[in-house]
């Protein structure tokens, strides 16, 4: 009987150590949990700090003027350029980084040097007025201060060569 007694008493200890155990197991489980999800709050509150205001966001740096230029009448074989001007807004220096035309038919001169902040520049745009009818090109602007480029677009039609005509001699 004593072996009985001491055998239940045995098995009733071991059960309860290892409950114990498992609640320790399980506070432990819950304490990582936690903790992680503290270090989860804390990094957002961290990036939220970091972060811009939304306006700022949203907010353009680079104010162009016009982003379309359309040109109903364009003469055969004009010289005429596509001047896109646009003032820095921010507070840092604008670098007009790379200037793509949508085909060889466009050309686009970026300003070299950087924006100041206040201050104006322009992208001057160049189209093959010997192509006849309509047109519309885009120019793709990438800067330091933007990750989206900027879309710029000419539109307009090249009339045809006007034909000179002589006239008869008057007797």
């Amino acid at each position: 009987m004593k072996v009985i007694l001491l055998s239940i008493s045995m098995l009733a200890l071991s059960l309860s150590i290892n409950a114990q155990e498992d609640v320790k197991k399980r506070e432990a489980i819950e304490k990582k949990e936690s903790i992680k999800e503290y270090k989860k709050i804390e990094t957002e509150k961290v990036e939220v700090e970091n972060s811009e205001p939304k306006d700022a966001q949203t907010e353009k740096v680079i104010v162009f003027k016009n982003e379309v230029i359309e040109r109903p009448e364009v003469k055969y074989d004009s010289q005429d350029l596509f001047i896109f001007e646009f003032k820095n807004t921010g507070k840092t220096p604008i670098l007009i980084q790379n200037v793509q035309t949508s085909c060889g038919c466009t050309n686009a001169a970026k300003p070299e040097e950087p924006i100041q902040p206040g201050k104006k520049g322009e992208i001057a745009v160049k189209y093959d007025t010997k192509r006849v009818g309509q047109f519309t090109k885009t120019i793709t602007v990438t800067t330091n201060v933007q990750t989206e480029p900027i879309i710029l677009t000419i539109k307009g039609t090249v009339l045809p060569q006007e034909v000179k005509t002589e006239e008869a001699p008057k007797n």
